[in-house]
This record gives C-alpha cells, structure tokens and sequence, in this order.
C-alpha cells in the first residue's frame, strides 16, 4: 500500500506527533536562548567540499537562455557563516538538505539538519547547547530512556566525555597520537596499528584507516547509558574546525552519540581563510582521484571567512534525534513523507 493510505499513515501518526512536539519544543528553546531562526537557500553554487558526499546537480536557467549548474546542498553551513560574517550573533536553521547515494535505516537523501552558530563563544558552549537540546527533544515525547538496536541512553544524566585519543585507547587499543606527525597522519604508523582489526587495503588513506576503526570498533560503544561527546578529533580530520592552540595534532572538533547512533557534529569554527581553502581543495582532489568528480569552491564563502568573527556551531540530524525521542526503529517513520521514488 502506497504510504499515503489512511491505515499506514495511521500507524505512523504517533511518530509524526512525536517530531511536531520535538520541533515546537526546540523552537520555543531557541527563540528563549535568543537565536534568530534563519532561511537560507537550498540552491548553491558549492554544495559543500567533503570527500565522501555527494549532491544532487540542479540546472538554472536565466531569463536570456543562459544555462548554469547549481546543486542541492548537503548542509546550510556556507550560508550561514556568511550571515555571521554580516553581523548576526546567534542564528539556528532547520535546514532541508540532500546527500546523493544515501539510503539506510539512519540516512535519507532528503532530510532536516538543525544548525545554529554562536558568535564569539567556544566549542563547549554549543557542547553544551546540544546536551539541553537532547534533554527537551526527549522531554517533548516524555520517553524516559533512548534505545536502539539493543542499546539504550539516559539523555537526562550528564554525558560522558572523552578524548578521541582516549577512545582508540579503550575501544582499538593503540595510541592514536602516535600515528600523526604535527598535523598530518603517518598513514603507515596507523596501518600497522590497525591491521589486526581493520581490513587495511594499499590505497587506504590515514583518513580511510581512521573512519574503519571509528566505525567498526569505537562508535558502537559511544552513547551506551548517557551520551557521548566525543571531541578533539585529529587534524587530518578536522574539516571546518580550528586546530587547537595548546596541542596541533588535534581539532576543536566533536560529535555527540546516544546508543551507538551519531546525533551531531560540532567545531570551534576556521576563520583563516586560506587554511580553509587549502582543505577544500585538497578534499576535492581526493574526491576526483575517487569518484571523477568534484565540486567548485564557493568563493563568496572564502571571502566571508575573513570577516567572520571566533565563532562554534553545530549540526544535528534532526529525523534521527526524533527516532530516539519517538521510540521509532526506522528513520523513514519520523518524516512526514518518503523520499522521491519510495512509497
């Protein structure tokens, strides 16, 4: 039966009330704290300049018969360190974003992020913000307990933290400092650390090692009784996050996990523009020497960098929180309808 039959949107209703009721309650938990709820467009000239994901392409064509090549955003984040860069203090989005070749019971192709920025604030303040946002997500539902695929989180108690480093320590069982040379990965040191647990092929990269072990050995163990936050991510994988003044191997970078399942991802945010635009750049080779392909840099975002002030934001998979806080065992059971194709 096509998902938009009465008795199929009947079972679901419960977990669509559960996402009205978290939406209302966070809103009402920004607009208190003082953010300006933004819109920003969905049409970009860079969706974003990460290695592993990929945009739908999107074709504009103007009033004379011009034709030119946008794509659908795989997060607001361009666009909204602009707004920083106009002056605007502390802004939130629940931005609609898109990310081709993702289908799972954890990804959409379509989907809401919930994005807010602080200017001139620290990392562990939207640390923070996002561990209230949890509590009032599950308090909205009045569930008392996360669980998932057999794991279960208490987002009231106070979350656990801890260290990457740390983390490959417990879980993986080697140091994973002692794989990097200043701010780069000795792909090699890390390959033999890890080739008693991982399947390391000759062209994985220090990143490619890395995010096996993350996968397969770490993230399970995260969010199990209270959440994780897990930061100081090593340089290599610092994306848009500043590098740490008192250690440059690693980054003002983190994550928050409740059972097993990554909730959001936070920076202490880059504002040194040609350091921005020496990752871009080297992401997208990456991209191309793996997909034949790659995304044109967004220099009006390279522009505004320089005029942004120390700002840390954070993004969080809105239909995945709602999953946990609904008791839902699916991500597609929390949106309101299906992705283009599927019924």
């Amino acid at each position: 039966m096509p998902w938009w039959t009465a008795s199929r949107h009947r079972d679901r209703r419960p977990f669509l009330q559960a996402r009205s009721a978290v939406v209302k309650a966070l809103r009402t938990w920004f607009e208190g704290e003082g953010f300006c709820e933004v819109e920003t467009g969905i049409l970009q000239v860079s969706p974003g300049n990460e290695t592993h994901l990929h945009a739908p392409p999107a074709e504009l064509t103007s009033p004379a018969g011009e034709k030119s090549r946008v794509y659908m955003r795989t997060l607001p984040e361009f666009a909204c360190k602009k707004l920083l860069a106009a002056g605007e203090p502390k802004i939130v989005e629940f931005a609609r974003v898109f990310r081709d070749r993702e289908r799972g019971a954890l990804h959409l192709p379509e989907f809401t992020m919930l994005e807010w920025y602080r200017a001139d604030a620290s990392y562990e303040a939207v640390m923070a913000d996002c561990v209230v946002v949890v509590a009032h997500a599950a308090q909205a539902t009045g569930i008392g307990t996360f669980s998932f695929r057999g794991k279960t989180c208490d987002p009231f108690v106070e979350p656990e933290l801890l260290t990457v480093a740390d983390a490959f320590t417990r879980f993986a069982k080697f140091d994973l400092l002692g794989t990097l040379k200043s701010k780069n990965g000795d792909r090699d040191a890390l390959a033999a650390a890890a080739a008693s647990i991982v399947r390391v092929t000759p062209d994985d990269t220090w990143s490619d090692i890395f995010s096996k072990i993350l996968t397969e050995h770490v993230e399970p163990n995260l969010g199990v009784g209270r959440l994780t936050v897990l930061y100081e991510y090593p340089a290599p994988e610092s994306a848009l996050a500043r590098i740490k003044d008192t250690d440059p191997r690693v980054a003002e970078r983190f994550e928050v996990y409740a059972c097993g399942v990554e909730l959001a991802n936070g920076f202490g945010e880059l504002i040194d523009a040609n350091e921005q635009r020496r990752r871009f750049a080297s992401a997208m080779d990456e991209k191309q020497r793996r997909y034949g392909e790659r995304y044109p840099l967004d220099e009006d975002f390279l522009t505004a960098v320089r005029y942004m002030p120390p700002a840390s934001g954070i993004a969080l998979g809105l239909d995945r929180l709602v999953m946990l806080a609904a008791g839902a065992a699916r991500i597609d059971q929390v949106v309101w309808t299906p992705p283009a194709g599927e019924t």
